[in-house]
């Protein structure tokens, strides 16, 4: 049997659904193990791996020379593939530093040991007793591996009730916001939504939203963080930066339709981690809106002009 034929036998007994028992998937497996057609699966091994340059890279040179996956098959492998993986048991992600955000250049996976055990003992005497061991272990493995990268997601408590942002230093500074920014400049402010780079929409307060006659929905362009001030009745519109960018000229065009309803006063505001970052979007902050650093949490940039924090009419 081919190589391939034989990586779909060994995701078969480790359990993988059909749809991921397709060849994309077996040579997904091969090249975390580094087996090439020639290679006994008693050499596979456990190397890190990226998806581009590694995994697909090694797909391409060894087994699809004459017809490569093209870039933007990435994705597929991720989404398709090394997600079940994951979630299977059967590869870790970003093993190397957990706490890599989830859309880092530095993403990587791994095939756990004990995938790997099951591969090296593919055609040996041990093959049937390492396969009952990982199916025994699954749900061991599985757990462990989820409380592993949990220890890296950052707390947060929103209404009494505890949230977990994935690790990154975008959420670090969102964190910030809701922790440092709010007392301080929106004080008795209520947070209506935060995303999550995992999860988009981590908490949104629906009925809060509506009733400011803020339209939810798939294609909402809203901001990172939606924070009500209803004693003042101003609306904090706060996008967080860490690698895309702040509140532009654009981006203001864009929130303004997004709130053109809202009966509140309107106040955007930029937060960086720190001056550095801030400094590489300096010349593309709209005027009239707010910078806020989380390294200096008492100090405000105002972008205003002739007054200080607060709506524009």
């Amino acid at each position: 049997m081919s190589k391939i034929t034989e990586a779909q036998a060994i995701l078969k007994a480790l359990g993988l659904p059909a749809a991921q028992q397709n060849e994309m998937s077996a040579l997904t497996l091969l090249a975390l193990c580094s087996v090439k057609e020639d290679t006994p699966w008693a050499e596979a091994t456990r190397t890190s791996q990226r998806i581009t340059k590694e995994i697909m890279a090694f797909v391409n040179e060894n087994y699809k020379a004459g017809s490569p996956y093209a870039p933007n098959t990435r994705e597929t492998f991720r989404r398709q593939v090394l997600h079940q993986f994951v979630q299977a048991g059967v590869a870790n992600y970003n093993p190397d530093d957990p706490t890599l955000p989830v859309n880092s250049p530095r993403a990587h996976y791994a095939i756990t040991e004990e995938a790997l055990e099951v591969a090296q003992s593919y055609g040996t005497q041990k093959w049937d007793s390492r396969v009952s061991q990982f199916a025994v272990e699954y749900e061991i493995l599985r757990d462990k591996y989820a409380k592993d990268r949990d220890i890296h997601r950052i707390p947060l408590i929103i209404e009494g009730d505890e949230y977990y942002l994935s690790p990154g230093a975008h959420n670090e500074v969102q964190a910030a916001v809701v922790e440092e920014f709010a007392p301080r400049f929106a004080p008795g402010g209520k947070l209506l939504y935060i995303g999550d780079t995992e999860d988009k929409d981590l908490y949104v307060n629906t009925a809060g939203l509506e009733a400011l006659n803020l339209p939810i929905t798939e294609h909402s362009k809203l901001p990172d963080i939606v924070i009500s001030d209803e004693k003042r009745e101003w609306l904090f519109l706060i996008e967080v930066v860490t690698s895309h960018g702040p509140v532009s000229a654009k981006r203001v065009l864009e929130l303004e339709e997004f709130t053109k309803d809202c009966p509140y006063g309107i106040v955007y505001v930029t937060a960086f981690p720190n001056a550095r970052e801030f400094k590489k979007h300096v010349d593309d902050i709209a005027w009239e809106t707010e910078v806020w650093l989380s390294d200096k949490p008492d100090h405000m940039i105002h972008y205003n002009g002739d007054r200080f924090i607060g709506p524009r009419k």
